[in-house]
């Protein structure tokens, strides 16, 4: 499956898609990282190091998937400004879409695409279960690096050719998880917290069934987003991809290999 042509914005120009492109899969000499997506150093001025992707991937263990993103120089240490307001407000994002269906994470089944992303956004919260600066205000801490699930759809409101993540229309009743921190839209907030080590940002996820990997597929992406200005639908669209671990969101990474 193939998602090149969906993730992306007006700001996507030629030039920059031709530069995600070099970002193909190759192998590190060192052998710093083994398995899993390997992508070279971006030429462009335009990426951050910490947002610069090398290598991507994802393992199991037990009932355990680990998500491991490497980019090219400490990994979670910029995040977006704080406007002081909700509409309009921007998201930093490091991301794993993947081909699982959304119903393996309490979801509608075949609901869009769906992926895990590790954010960050000071200008609001959207995991009320937790106090992730443990202040003892669940509701203050949208700046704290944290996880989500999210399932994403194209969407043209969101800029030609973009994606959004998908609204729950007033007055519809979807399947949700039971982490999901009531905004009207698919996103989960299951607590799962991403752990930061120099280059590298790592998510363990606990599964029920973990076999779903056996023929899961996945991609590594950094990414801006940003909260509509009317704060209606569509709410949160993806304005501005970074990086791309496959250079084209084919997803060529396989669980374990």
């Amino acid at each position: 499956m193939k998602i090149q042509h969906l993730l992306t914005h007006p700001v996507l120009t030629t030039a920059t898609l031709a530069t995600a492109l070099l970002t193909c899969s190759v192998s590190f000499a060192d052998g710093s990282h083994t398995s899993g997506i390997h992508s070279k150093l971006s030429t462009s001025q335009n990426i951050e190091p910490t947002f610069d992707i090398v290598h991507t991937k994802v393992t199991t263990k037990n009932n355990i998937a680990t998500f491991h993103m490497a980019v090219a120089s400490q990994a979670g240490t910029s995040k977006p400004s704080a406007s002081g307001k909700l509409a309009g407000s921007s998201v930093y994002s490091y991301v794993w879409p993947t081909s699982l269906d959304s119903a393996s994470v309490g979801f509608e089944s075949n609901a869009g695409i769906l992926a895990l992303a590790v954010t960050a956004h000071p200008d609001f919260d959207d995991t009320p279960l937790y106090d992730e600066n443990a202040d003892n205000d669940p509701g203050n801490d949208g700046d704290i690096w944290h996880s989500h699930w999210v399932v994403l759809q194209p969407n043209e409101q969101c800029g030609k050719g973009a994606l959004g993540v998908v609204d729950i229309p007033e007055g519809a009743t979807p399947k949700l998880p039971k982490t999901w921190p009531g905004l009207p839209i698919l996103l989960d907030s299951p607590g799962w917290d991403p752990v930061f080590n120099g280059d590298t940002v790592e998510v363990n996820v606990a599964f029920d069934d973990i076999t779903v990997f056996e023929k899961t597929s996945f991609d590594g992406v950094t990414a801006g987003l940003r909260v509509n200005q009317s704060v209606h639908a569509p709410l949160l669209c993806v304005v501005n991809v970074i990086d791309i671990a496959s250079g084209d969101l084919s997803l060529p990474g396989k669980a374990n290999q």
